[in-house]
């Protein structure tokens, strides 16, 4: 499989936002609540320190979370 580490990244991201849904859903976490963990791992990311690669992998991540949040796919807007 070539391609191991993009799906295995692709199926971690599907898996975690159903489960931010789900928490949602459930009432045992509000939606300010999931939010405040994407920012708060977007803004881990955003802060890495290191290499070059590593700092730009670490930007790439905190923008796709920041893209998420943005996007409103891990809670339900009601």
């Amino acid at each position: 499989m070539p391609y191991h580490n993009e799906y295995s990244g692709i199926a971690a991201l599907s898996i975690c936002e159903s489960l931010l849904l789900a928490l949602n859903d459930g009432n045992i976490l509000p939606e300010s609540e999931i939010m405040g963990v994407l920012e708060d791992a977007a803004a881990t990311h955003s802060q890495a320190v290191g290499s070059e690669f590593n700092v730009e992998m670490h930007s790439a991540v905190a923008a796709l979370i920041n893209q998420i949040i943005a996007g409103g796919n891990s809670v339900r807007r009601r």
